[in-house]
């Protein structure tokens, strides 16, 4: 498979499913067909308050 360029509400869904649901790295990785190592990495970037992703984005 050809890597794949996800979009960023994908990204914040998928990251959203683990900080805001309740849902284990393991298992929304699996559901979504992506690696866990994605999914901590969007975790990383994603999980933060709004100013400073903007912040990190300038």
């Amino acid at each position: 498979m050809s890597s794949l360029r996800y979009t960023e509400e994908f990204k914040r869904d998928a990251v959203a499913q683990v900080t805001d649901r309740g849902y284990s790295v393991k298992e929304v990785s699996n559901r979504l067909g992506i690696s866990t190592k994605s999914l901590y990495d969007w975790k990383t970037v994603y999980h933060k308050p709004e100013p400073e992703r903007q912040h990190e984005a300038a």
